[in-house]
């Protein structure tokens, strides 16, 4: 039985209203790209469209397409048509809750726009969003699962809601220890993650541009770090903003599971690549997650936490 005076409204699965574009460049490549945000069917999901590339250029946002993990998540088809920095925007229709979408893009990279997933957000409440007539699916996490690499560390757990917890720890003084929680309700992505921007060191610059990256980064679209100093005219957006925005690839990341996940995610100084392998090691353990519908999901839960997925369906 329905939690007494839930809207459900927001466990249908929803997509575009209508059609939105944007112009940017891609952080790594430094190539302009021009993509299109289109309304897709019941089931969709999220798929990439290659517009520059014939024959099969259709590429589907799940976990088994990532075939590259190196400062960003790439996902690829298996005639090999690719498209990488796909984290922000994935992020972004986590956060709006958008389940089915096309991208439609001319290059092989999503473009940076100013670094975080603010614009995309923006893009999407331009475009609206509305309500399919089909019951959304969430994952729902059953038993603990984590991986390891050194002092790297991600989890996902069991629990009533979605939520997200990440830390870092990085020696310069200008980031330090940062820590950060977020519930992915009442408009808290775009309140409270969206905003962060991608950084890095200019120390490393020279680095990742001989390996091919970075070659379109810039004070318009990073944090650039020198000295121990933020070189941002600006300054930071806000004193947690660095661990924020790793909370934000986790979400774009963990997406890529096709489907909401209902339970808790923990990162310590993860990334791309150990994010990636949390959801091969989720998937590998059948008894670890299960599929569920709003009703069942209603039927299982407490009364404090239907007052909290009540507010998640009221935002």
């Amino acid at each position: 039985m329905l939690a007494p005076n839930v809207n459900t409204k927001n466990f249908y699965q929803r997509t575009l209203a209508s059609e939105i574009d944007c112009v940017g460049i891609g952080i790594h490549s430094g190539a302009k790209v021009s993509m299109t945000l289109k309304p897709a069917e019941i089931d969709t999901g999220i798929v990439f469209i290659r517009t520059d590339l014939e024959g099969d250029n259709a590429i589907k946002t799940h976990w088994e397409n990532v075939t590259d993990t190196r400062l960003c998540t790439l996902i690829s088809n298996q005639s090999g048509a690719f498209v990488g920095t796909i984290e922000h925007l994935v992020a972004a229709f986590r956060g709006c809750d958008i389940h089915n979408v096309i991208v439609e893009i001319d290059g092989p990279e999503v473009p940076v726009m100013d670094g975080s997933s603010a614009p995309f957000v923006f893009l999407i409440e331009c475009a609206g969003m509305k309500k399919q007539d089909a019951l959304l699916k969430f994952i729902k996490i059953k038993q603990k699962v984590s991986v390891t690499d050194g002092l790297k560390f991600a989890s996902l757990s069991p629990g009533q809601y979605t939520s997200y917890e990440f830390a870092i720890d990085f020696d310069a003084s200008v980031i330090g220890h940062q820590e950060c929680f977020v519930n992915l309700h009442e408009g808290a992505f775009k309140n409270d993650i969206a905003m962060s921007r991608t950084f890095g060191f200019v120390s490393e610059f020279d680095t990742l541009r001989n390996m091919g990256l970075a070659r379109g980064a810039s004070l318009d679209n990073a944090i650039a770090i020198s000295d121990n100093q933020v070189l941002n005219a600006g300054g930071l957006r806000s004193s947690d903003e660095f661990v924020k925005h790793k909370l934000l690839d986790s979400i774009g990341d963990t997406y890529l599971t096709g489907h909401p996940i209902i339970g808790h995610f923990k990162g310590i100084r993860s990334g791309h690549a150990l994010n990636h392998k949390l959801l091969c090691e989720l998937f590998a353990q059948a008894d670890a997650w299960e599929y569920v519908t709003f009703p069942e999901l209603a039927a299982s839960m407490d009364q404090e936490s239907k007052e909290v997925l009540k507010q998640v369906a009221m935002a």
